[in-house]
């Protein structure tokens, strides 16, 4: 029946043009936010690891990162001595230190 009317086809609607910057606000958006999520935080606490390393001295109650508790009887450069009992020393790793504790806490325990 169409010999005569031509067939009328709606046309598509019309798109508006991408934006190109689109994908790369995305991409620097989600790097804010692991900047501020992960990374930040994991430099401030390996910032704060260093500082307490640094400051070890004799007479320092820590604990370590196993659970053992100590005082430090003897600083080196890559490790300390703890005593965890009388008369009981053990030389560990200053890294393994993950907090020093006030003193006379071992006392208390």
């Amino acid at each position: 029946m169409s010999f005569f009317i031509a067939n009328a086809f709606a046309e598509g609607a019309a798109t508006a043009p991408a934006n190109p910057f689109g994908p790369m606000i995305m991409f620097g958006g989600m790097l804010l936010i692991f900047y501020f999520l992960m990374w930040r935080p994991q430099s401030k606490r390996a910032k704060e690891h260093k500082q307490l390393l640094e400051s070890l001295a004799k007479g320092d109650e820590v604990q370590m990162s196993g659970g053992i508790l100590g005082k430090i009887i003897k600083v080196e450069d890559q490790y300390v001595v703890l005593e965890i009992a009388d008369k009981v020393e053990v030389k560990v790793q200053k890294s393994t230190i993950a907090a020093m504790l006030p003193k006379g806490t071992l006392k208390s325990i």
